[in-house]
């Protein structure tokens, strides 16, 4: 009926509520072809009048996932296909499958108010309708195909949608069987109330979702500066030979004497306490120095580095 044609870099998600409703249409339809038949599958599952009253209310819901045969499935698992995944990267699984089946009680409400005796309901229409309500609300202005050939934007083809199955409604007031209008109208009417009810807090939050994107302004984007990079420790050897090369060219040139005490009462001096922390590594290894000679090296390779 009409392909979507679009350029707007879309999310990668992969849709995943729009992979297992396809599959669980096609997996009842299978199972309704190859052993329980069609009219045992609507009769079990599709929506009937009286359905409520009886308390066969699994219906409601389970109507969505029972076709009327195969071309009845294709056009729809089609239809979901084009309009469902670009919805659900934009509001995630979990939003997009209670939207999906709230547009589907939609549509079984508006078949029950106004076709009352037209027979079983069966059909995800009204529900993938909602969808393309949707879509058309987010993306109005990309273009579709109608039939394959004519252009059309997507708002004009849902409000096309709509026009046709209120005229056929209309047309086939109080007929028994045929195509459920009446639901398809619900489903579409459906999500314009979910996604425009002003006074509900969750679908608030979808509209914001589907709001367009706000102007930010021609002003060009600035660059955000990198973080400097923490300088890579150097080796204790390079700090060892440097610190003594560092020592060789300070160091003063006449020695003062110290006069002759105990060693515990000397404080040398810090040159001094370098070269014997030199000395020591020099001969013993780094695992050989105490607390203090670790400390007395590493303030004199931060004086090196910053000089």
């Amino acid at each position: 009926m009409a392909y979507v044609t679009y350029d707007e870099f879309d999310s990668p998600r992969s849709p995943s509520a729009v992979y297992w409703l396809i599959g669980l249409c096609v997996g009842v339809y299978f199972v309704q072809a190859t052993l329980v038949g069609d009219a045992n599958m609507a009769r079990w599952f599709g929506y009937a009048s009286g359905d409520v009253a009886s308390g066969a209310m699994w219906t409601l819901g389970t109507y969505m996932f029972v076709h009327g045969g195969l071309m009845h499935l294709l056009l729809n698992m089609w239809t979901l296909w084009l309009f469902g995944p670009r919805v659900e990267a934009a509001w995630g699984a979990s939003t997009f499958t209670w939207y999906y089946l709230w547009c589907g009680l939609g549509g079984w409400a508006f078949h029950a108010m106004f076709q009352q005796g037209g027979g079983l309901l069966v059909g995800a229409s009204a529900a993938i309708l909602g969808v393309a309500v949707a879509y058309a609300s987010r993306w109005p202005d990309d273009e579709v195909l109608f039939f394959g050939v004519v252009p059309m934007k997507v708002r004009w083809l849902v409000v096309f949608m709509a026009l046709i199955n209120i005229t056929m409604a209309v047309v086939n007031a109080g007929s028994l069987g045929g195509t459920a209008y009446a639901a398809h109208i619900g489903g579409m009417i459906a999500g314009w109330v979910y996604l425009r009810a002003p006074s509900a807090g969750s679908l608030g939050r979808f509209r914001n979702r589907i709001a367009p994107a706000p102007d930010y302004g021609d002003e060009p984007p600035r660059a955000v500066p990198k973080s400097s990079a923490r300088p890579r420790e150097r080796e204790v050897d390079d700090i060892v030979a440097q610190s003594k090369a560092a020592m060789a060219r300070t160091r003063p040139p006449q020695t003062v004497p110290k006069p002759q005490s105990a060693p515990a009462a000397v404080v040398p001096e810090p040159a001094t306490a370098l070269d014997a922390v030199l000395d020591k590594i020099a001969a013993e290894g780094m695992d050989s120095l105490t607390l203090a000679e670790r400390n007395l090296l590493d303030e004199w390779s931060r004086r090196l580095r910053g000089n």
